[in-house]
């Protein structure tokens, strides 16, 4: 005895009604909760479908579907920071390093050679976290124009456009300018330390700004078979 569309189409407002709001991990729940209760019914084909749905979800604990939630989280968080990390290494090799070391060389030369190096550190570090906090607001809100469209949310789109968990790296620069001391001059270990900072967290910006949502339809396409055939429909 096999699930009705009608049936399947409970079973996706029911992983809704329990605060699974992206499309892929309520697919992943709805096959597991029909096999389930098909199981059930070539058991006990007496079972009706709200019986045997109540019965497969007391199997989840009380917590619900909070768990496979946090571990799906988990496992495509881990699958954004090595594909960020991949693109980062790119940068130091032929022949992308030669943009690297000439920003790293450019970078300490104006840090011991300009005379208010203090002010430019500050100016330069504060720039670059508010240009990555609007830039991240801004493709959020785009993330969110598309839901409006299809009605439909992706774990992973979500990851890349906004919800990285590399944002909350961001305070790290301000906690090591807050605890700078910057009454003596810019020596050669300061020069070299806030130019390597500099030039990282420049990198890592355009990789997760620019590089990565230019690829989000490929990492999509590539982790869910399904993201294809739905988007060739709008």
């Amino acid at each position: 005895m096999k699930l009705t569309p009608e049936q399947i189409d409970r079973l996706y407002k029911f992983t809704r009604q329990h605060y699974v709001e992206w499309y892929d991990l309520q697919t992943e729940l709805v096959d597991h909760l029909a096999n389930s209760i098909e199981v059930q019914w070539q058991e006990n084909p007496k079972v009706s479908f709200e019986d045997a749905l109540q019965m497969e979800f007391k199997k989840f604990g009380i917590f619900g579907f909070m768990d496979v939630v946090e571990k799906r989280q988990e496992a495509l968080n881990k699958r954004y920071n090595k594909i960020v990390w991949q693109h980062f290494k790119a940068f130091f090799t032929i022949p992308k390093i030669v943009i690297t070391l000439f920003s790293f060389f450019l970078m300490f030369f104006v840090f011991r050679n300009y005379a208010n190096s203090e002010n430019l550190i500050l100016i330069l570090f504060f720039g670059i976290l508010t240009l990555f906090w609007i830039s991240l607001f801004l493709q959020s809100r785009k993330n969110k124009k598309q839901y409006q469209k299809t009605g439909k949310k992706w774990l992973l789109k979500e990851i890349i456009f906004g919800h990285s968990s590399f944002a909350g790296l961001s305070y790290l620069p301000v906690q090591i300018l807050i605890n700078t001391d910057f009454t003596d001059n810019i020596g050669i270990l300061k020069a070299t330390l806030f130019s390597l900072l500099f030039v990282s967290m420049a990198l890592c910006e355009y990789i997760i700004l620019v590089i990565i949502p230019s690829k989000a339809e490929d990492y999509l396409k590539e982790t869910y078979p399904e993201y294809a055939l739905e988007n060739e429909s709008i």
